[in-house]
């Protein structure tokens, strides 16, 4: 699976019950999010305020994703219920 799908993957599974929230990594900026659409090759973002230049809203491809990081606390098994697992280094975590 390349990273494009892998991105798109993940943020059409988003956990439910969790907020559509956190702070999208790109290759070529930082910024926090509070909601977001998936389309087959892009992102859609919200801002809650707007970046330096005015803008609230932006399309990222997915394959300019780096990584997503959370504001709110999230149970890790929220992410075990969409397919992450502790795997066989990490059997303290898998029995919390």
């Amino acid at each position: 699976m390349d990273q494009s799908t892998a991105w798109r993957d993940f943020f059409q599974r988003w956990p439910k019950g969790t907020p559509r929230r956190g702070v999208l990594v790109v290759s070529f900026d930082q910024f926090p999010f509070v909601e977001f659409l998936t389309g087959e090759h892009m992102i859609y973002v919200e801002r809650r305020t707007p970046d330096t230049l005015g803008a609230r809203t932006a399309v990222v491809p997915y394959a300019e994703i780096q990584g997503v990081k959370f504001t709110d606390v999230i149970d890790r098994k929220v992410f075990q219920g969409v397919g992450f697992t502790a795997g066989e280094a990490a059997p303290a975590l898998a029995a919390r």
